[in-house]
């Protein structure tokens, strides 16, 4: 099923001709809910690996022991939960029986769990060239892998990724069950297996990227916007409204909701960087309403386990991972911020 962002409340561009020249063009992935397969793109499904290529681990995180979550636990206790919420029940009646809210306890308490070796990385983003308009890819390659280690590392308190492009046809012979984790140090770096639904939007950059001059303009118009609104539903904000698309998205512009922008290069040949994925646990939320899927207007269920949060992935508290590759080489190194 197809996924439908409304049409911006009005054209940006026909109040600041200026922005028209900063325009990007994201690929919003709309991941939800459902069975993908190694041949599919997906957040959170299997990935096309070669039988023969080991699975990756992390050095920094080796047994025999770790102090976390067990994902089985975590799996288990979102399916209780959504079963719960969509249950009926009278008012005042709790919303867990005894026994699930014993297993929905236990799956939220850290312990101390063994694991034998590095911990295998966890299959965030498979992203088919075919499936995604415009994804950045070396030449040849027509398929990106995204994985990380489901614990925080210094210095930024992220999950570290990691990123495998690869050419489809090499892979003859796939990989049938990829290694599992027995330990997890965030329920919010295990992502639920989701299918994407890809569409392409425009976007504008976040008022923290325009000149000062521009942005003392934008803000001015909506405080006369917001003066002129007869309720909250008519206000139109440029940055959550106008600018930058939330969620999972390709391309695009950077959200800066966490920090202010700063300069970015590759840290081994000093060349620019330009953003490859968002990584984003919420699609939408109040603030950027605007941005919901037609298709998905009607959705009157339980917030934490509808289609704005197929994913159940959580950054930093409701923040944002995005990834930035080399200008000039796809070999070069990586970067990471949390936005």
């Amino acid at each position: 099923m197809t996924r439908t962002t409304p049409p911006r409340p009005l054209d940006v561009t026909c109040l600041y001709p200026e922005l028209a020249p900063l325009a990007r063009t994201a690929v919003r992935l709309h991941p939800r809910a459902g069975a993908p397969t190694a041949y599919d793109s997906s957040i959170g499904g299997p990935l096309l690996w070669p039988t023969g290529e080991p699975w990756p681990g992390c050095p920094e995180h080796t047994g025999p022991w770790h102090h976390g979550l067990d994902p089985v636990d975590v799996r288990l206790r979102r399916r209780i939960l959504a079963e719960a919420w969509a249950r009926p029940r009278a008012e005042g009646e709790e919303l867990l029986t005894h026994e699930e809210r014993v297993i929905v306890d236990r799956a939220t308490k850290k312990t101390r769990i063994p694991q034998e070796g590095p911990i295998p990385l966890v299959p965030v983003a498979q992203l088919y060239a075919t499936d995604v308009p415009d994804l950045p890819c070396p030449d040849g390659a027509d398929l990106l892998q995204v994985l990380w280690c489901p614990f925080d590392h210094d210095p930024d308190y992220l999950p570290r990724t990691e990123l495998r492009w690869r050419r489809t046809s090499d892979v003859r012979r796939p990989l049938t069950a990829a290694p599992q984790p027995s330990v997890i140090g965030n329920h919010g770096y295990l992502p639920e297996p989701c299918v994407l639904h890809p569409e392409l939007v425009k976007e504008y950059p976040a008022p923290h990227e325009l000149p000062e001059e521009l942005t003392e303009r934008i803000d001015a118009w909506e405080e006369e916007n917001e003066e002129a609104a007869e309720d909250d539903e008519a206000d139109i904000c440029y940055q959550y409204d106008l600018s930058v698309a939330p969620g999972s998205k390709v391309g695009g512009h950077a959200p800066w909701s966490f920090s202010d922008p700063f300069p970015m290069s590759c840290p081994e040949c000093g060349s620019g960087v330009r953003p490859l994925l968002t990584i984003d646990g919420v699609e939408w939320d109040g603030g950027s309403s605007s941005w919901r899927p037609l298709e998905d207007a009607g959705y009157t269920g339980h917030h934490t386990d509808g289609p704005a949060c197929a994913t159940h992935l959580n950054i930093g508290r409701g923040y944002c991972m995005q990834l930035y590759v080399c200008e000039v080489s796809y070999d070069h190194p990586h970067l990471q911020y949390m936005q």
